[in-house]
């Protein structure tokens, strides 16, 4: 089975950090977000893998070059000149695809769930394309999946022929999708695969069906739920021993106030109240203090006396002496507001 990973968005609301890395190659607790996604991919029984890129496509094809390499996936790459959309974006990798069912991926989610029951579900049922969809997060505005009690889904963001008792839910950004899917595609041109493409093949009385999960899910487009899921990692909330040695985790030891460190960090006698990470290089001088969700890049340096407090630094980030930073993503010397709350 092969899979397609999007990877060719803008990433606006993560600006200046999309103006150095794509979102799916955003380091995200020592590691390119990338690597996350092709775990999940390779247990799911993925053998092949494919990115569509626009933004930054020299980087997003070396990160991803780097990553399928580690774990022994073979990648295909296809450039977009003009961004297509998610329906043009799969459409460009049709040659690469179409031979069998295939996955796609949204590449700026942490979402660590087995895939591998939603494929099987998918395959027995016949359907185009099976929409993995979850219970909406509270407190959010996605664009709800409508379905009906035979988990068909007939409607999407309000598009789509409805129909009586129908069921609001929240897409992940995953899908299973039969080839054929292609035939109601658009020759060429942008277009949106749930808004345009299902449309048109439900219009055609083709099937999309949806398959419900439980699981963690988190969005990284914006400062805050970036943080969050930072947080939300660092808390245990997330599953990521699942993840085997693509695990953030994986090869670190347990240091000072529930914290992650990488062999290679130096805390010195810095106060770390935790729980914290801290990557490859980085150094955190004597006097400083760490709080809670605190992610310290490689190479990053905390200066003494700084104090942290959620808050994310970016590779080789340096934190003055005395600086105090609270719920900010830091990288170079932008320090970019990301309110988690509670």
């Amino acid at each position: 089975m092969k899979a397609m990973i999007l990877c060719a968005g803008l990433g606006t609301r993560l600006r200046p950090l999309t103006g150095r890395w794509p979102k799916p190659a955003l380091p995200f607790l020592g590691q390119p977000l990338l690597r996350y996604h092709l775990a999940v991919l390779k247990a799911a029984g993925v053998t092949a893998v494919g990115i569509n890129t626009h933004h930054l496509p020299e980087v997003m094809e070396a990160t991803a070059r780097a990553e399928c390499e580690r774990v022994g996936l073979p990648l295909h790459v296809v450039h977009e000149p003009v961004i297509q959309g998610t329906g043009g974006g799969i459409r460009g990798l049709k040659g690469f695809l179409a031979g069998d069912d295939f996955l796609v991926f949204n590449g700026d989610i942490l979402f660590p769930v087995d895939l591998r029951p939603v494929v099987a579900a998918h395959r027995k049922s016949g359907a185009a394309a099976t929409m993995v969809l979850m219970p909406m997060p509270p407190e959010e505005k996605y664009a709800a999946v409508e379905m009906d009690a035979g988990g068909q889904v007939r409607r999407i963001a309000g598009h789509g022929p409805g129909g009586s008792a129908l069921s609001p839910w929240h897409f992940t950004g995953v899908h299973v999708m039969s080839p054929r899917i292609f035939e109601v595609m658009a020759p060429e041109g942008p277009e949106d695969i749930n808004r345009d493409v299902y449309v048109r093949g439900m219009a055609a009385g083709w099937v999309v069906r949806g398959e419900v999960v439980r699981a963690y899910w988190s969005d990284l487009g914006t400062p805050s739920r970036y943080l969050a899921t930072v947080r939300d990692v660092l808390l245990g909330r997330v599953p990521v021993e699942t993840l085997g040695d693509a695990s953030p985790f994986a090869g670190l030891a347990r240091g000072p106030g529930n914290g992650w460190v990488h062999p290679e960090a130096h805390l010195g006698t810095a106060q770390v109240e935790g729980p914290a990470y801290f990557g490859a290089g980085c150094v955190v001088e004597a006097g400083a203090h760490v709080g809670s969700a605190v992610a310290v890049g490689a190479r990053a340096r905390v200066g003494e006396g700084a104090r942290l407090h959620r808050v994310a630094l970016f590779e080789d980030t340096q934190v003055a002496p005395g600086e105090t930073l609270e719920e900010v993503l830091a990288w170079g010397p932008h320090r970019i507001p990301a309110p988690i709350g509670a």
